[in-house]
């Protein structure tokens, strides 16, 4: 599917109780727009946040960054995401970007702090409403001036609350019901993406794992369910529920990563994902693995995803897991 630009759209705060969880609003998910609720930069980038408006948020996604470390584990909500986005955070660890367009969950979490790669991943949506528990403060002018419609704790609070299973600042939850009033469809995710019958040729992969610095992931086909079963550093990843996370599509994305601006009070330099550009991937689907090439000529278009002959490929319906992958 092409993005088309689209007049730029904003969301409606309407509240639903989440009946699943029981949880109070502690006073750390109070952190504003420009607090980071990393244990790295929590006190960093403290400022008044914006009032909440009431805006519309009709074909608009809703994106939510997701706690990956292992204290976050099992998360919630995240087998009901259209697009999965995993990327590299500091100390070679993790964290996902979970994008909502035909359903949303009652409740997704545990929440965790944006990062400079979200903007420009962010922008081949139209507008797209982005949960997050903060940022470093010296991020926070990109966020504001970025096409989206940002809502950390402080600006929505009502739409957040703290759980009890787990401890702070791996227990930040986000009822998505209380930042927008309906899933938009799949009309709304304007990623590039094409589903359909499989390409010709790939070859059989029954299991592939990809390694960051401090973290794994593995993807298992399963004749049975014909879905990949995931595992994040050899543990089966199931949520809360009890349900084992098992996308349709898994493509590695081979991209530029490098050392951004920002760094955490130890010095850790975040890395900067580049996912504007072009290279190759790998697109695991009904159990075999397609060679292909990837491009995205501007921050404003989805990415296109083609065989070596240049034919588009598509992906199986379902969920898709991006996993994006550092370049050799």
């Amino acid at each position: 599917m092409r993005r088309t630009v689209r007049p730029r759209r904003a969301s409606t705060t309407v509240a639903l109780l989440a009946a699943t969880m029981t949880a109070a609003l502690a006073a750390g998910c109070t952190a504003g727009h420009g607090q980071s609720d990393d244990k790295r930069g929590r006190t960093e980038g403290q400022h008044t946040p914006a009032p909440h408006h009431s805006v519309d948020a009709a074909g608009s996604v809703l994106a939510v960054k997701i706690d990956n470390a292992p204290g976050a584990r099992p998360q919630t909500g995240l087998d009901t995401a259209d697009i999965v986005y995993v990327e590299q955070v500091e100390g070679g660890l993790s964290r996902l970007m979970a994008v909502y367009a035909t359903t949303l969950p009652k409740v997704v979490g545990p929440v965790r702090s944006a990062r400079e790669s979200d903007l420009e991943l962010l922008r081949q949506f139209d507008r797209p409403t982005l949960a997050f528990s903060g940022a470093q403060h010296r991020l926070l002018p990109l966020i504001d001036q970025a096409p989206v419609q940002a809502e950390p704790p402080g600006k929505a609070s009502k739409a957040y609350f703290r759980g009890t299973a787990k401890a702070a600042p791996h227990n930040l939850y986000l009822r998505p019901a209380r930042l927008m009033p309906s899933a938009p469809g799949p009309a709304a995710l304007t990623t590039g993406f094409r589903y359909g019958p499989a390409p010709a040729g790939g070859k059989a992969e029954k299991s592939r794992t990809i390694r960051y610095p401090a973290a794994r992931f593995t993807f298992t086909w399963s004749p049975a369910q014909h879905r990949y079963l995931v595992a994040m550093d050899g543990t089966p990843t199931v949520t809360t529920d009890g349900k084992r996370v098992a996308p349709a599509t898994v493509v590695v994305q081979y991209v530029k990563v490098h050392k951004s601006a920002f760094h955490d009070f130890l010095g850790n330099y975040t890395p900067y994902t580049e996912t504007v550009g072009s290279g190759r991937a790998d697109v695991l689907r009904d159990g075999r693995v397609h060679d292909v090439n990837w491009k995205r000529a501007t921050a404003m278009d989805g990415t296109s995803f083609t065989t070596k002959d240049g034919r588009p490929v598509n992906f199986a319906k379902g969920q898709v897991w991006v996993v994006l992958a550092q370049a050799s």
